[in-house]
């Protein structure tokens, strides 16, 4: 009788367990798509706002000659050319 009882409560807290743990893993799988939509909802509109922001750059925005020439420079160098 007692090896039985024992048995009951071992299946018992066995299948609450692993419930618990089902739950929780359904739960963080959920949150966690709920987070990837919302990220993705805000990078997008990050690259919407900077898609206009790239439509007023005035030309002082732009790299110059010179500037243009050091940075190809610093690249033959870095690579060894």
């Amino acid at each position: 009788m007692e090896q039985s009882n024992l048995i009951a409560e071992a299946i018992n807290l066995t299948l609450f367990g692993m419930g618990f743990v089902f739950l929780f893993l359904t739960l963080l799988v959920f949150v966690t798509k709920l987070m990837s939509i919302i990220i993705q909802r805000m990078s997008q509109q990050a690259q919407d706002d900077d898609t206009h922001h790239d439509d007023n750059l005035s030309l002082k925005d732009e790299l110059d000659e010179e500037t243009k020439f050091v940075i190809e420079q610093a690249i033959k160098m870095h690579r060894g050319a």
